[in-house]
């Protein structure tokens, strides 16, 4: 894949193979450059930015891009590569950005800041994990939370310390809920809970024994398992919060009320029939957008096989978990309100493609 490089670092994807359908291209060129000037394509006819993560939960991207399903959509789309949820919600709060593959909690933080967009579709569900360092799994195995985490100060000297993606991003409020409504303990008491960045800056944070576990999806723990690195799962999403929402697909009005929509979330429920029936293949795509110096082909075909590889469309199927997600943003001063679903989500368009 060729990949270069905008001024501020983000990764920058190929642009569709094909201009604007019945639009020469000269003109087509011109409103490349028209959009180039104004920010996000928003409505017309105009590229539509697409912002996505280095992550497993973004994998339809990875598949619509590599498979050429953005080739079946009547605008050209215009993918740009972003480290963490924050990024992206910079991105989006300046106008660089029509749409946004990241996590449910950075897409209620765009909506709370009165940015008109909504989620219309999901990627994926019960994505994460909890995983510890291997020498903290016998002191964990059938005690008290507390006492494990207790016995784990007193043995190393220090609390043990968590490091995951930045306050308020999906893995760290799982992570919060894990140890507040799962086990009755409290960050910062039991156990310390560090925002190191995105997917990158975790599996380095490990990899360095910088920290003692973290809160991470795919394909994070597959690489730790290949590269031998002390630190197992201790568990999962499903297991404690069935349904546990994480990215999800977040649109503008701009183009959120044109066909545009529709296309995109037909692609989408596409892209997802496509991983779920042919993971060795979105494995490979998955390698490419990424880059396969980061994650070779062999590690991410191994993270298919894994349990968190759980890729949907449906956003209907994440409502619960939002709920539960909407409570811990606006406990943590996230967002000023607690969002309702209906704040959060459209489905219109998801309900015209799959005939709901």
């Amino acid at each position: 894949m060729n990949d270069d490089r905008r001024d501020d670092g983000r990764a920058r994807s190929p642009s569709r193979r094909s201009y604007l359908r019945g639009v020469g291209a000269a003109g087509a060129a011109g409103l490349t450059g028209l959009a180039g000037c104004l920010g996000g394509g928003g409505g017309g006819d105009g590229p539509v930015t697409v912002a996505y993560m280095p992550i497993y939960p973004d994998m339809q991207y990875f598949v619509m891009q590599e498979e050429g399903y953005f080739d079946e959509i009547n605008r050209e789309v215009e993918g740009q590569q972003f480290p963490s949820g924050p990024d992206i919600v910079k991105a989006f709060a300046s106008g660089d950005i029509d749409v946004a593959m990241f996590g449910i909690v950075p897409a209620m933080i765009v909506i709370d800041r009165g940015i008109a967009a909504k989620v219309v579709a999901a990627n994926i569900e019960e994505p994460m994990a909890i995983m510890a360092h291997e020498d903290f799994h016998p002191m964990w195995e059938g005690n008290d939370p507390a006492d494990a985490f207790a016995q784990w100060e007193a043995e190393t000297g220090e609390r043990f310390q968590f490091g995951t993606f930045p306050e308020g991003s999906v893995p760290d409020i799982l992570l919060r809920y894990w140890l507040i409504d799962t086990h009755g303990l409290e960050p910062g008491e039991a156990a310390d809970v560090l925002g190191l960045g995105g997917a990158s800056a975790v599996f380095q944070g490990l990899a360095n024994g910088e920290v003692d576990g973290t809160s991470i999806m795919e394909p994070v723990p597959t690489r730790v398992e290949v590269e031998g690195l002390p630190y197992e799962p201790l568990a999962l999403a499903g297991e404690f919060m069935p349904g546990q929402p994480a990215a999800v697909t977040l649109m503008k009005d701009g183009v959120r009320d044109t066909p545009f929509a529709e296309q995109f979330v037909e692609q989408h429920v596409r892209a997802t029939e496509f991983t779920n029936e042919n993971p060795e293949t979105a494995a490979e795509h998955a390698s490419a957008v990424i880059g396969e110096q980061n994650l070779p082909v062999e590690t991410a075909r191994k993270a298919m096989e894994s349990p968190l590889s759980n890729f949907i469309s449906d956003p209907h199927s994440i409502e619960s978990g939002t709920e539960i997600f909407a409570e811990y943003a606006h406990r943590l001063g996230k967002t000023d309100a607690e969002l309702s679903t209906d704040q959060v989500f459209d489905y219109g368009p998801y309900d015209a493609v799959s005939g709901n």
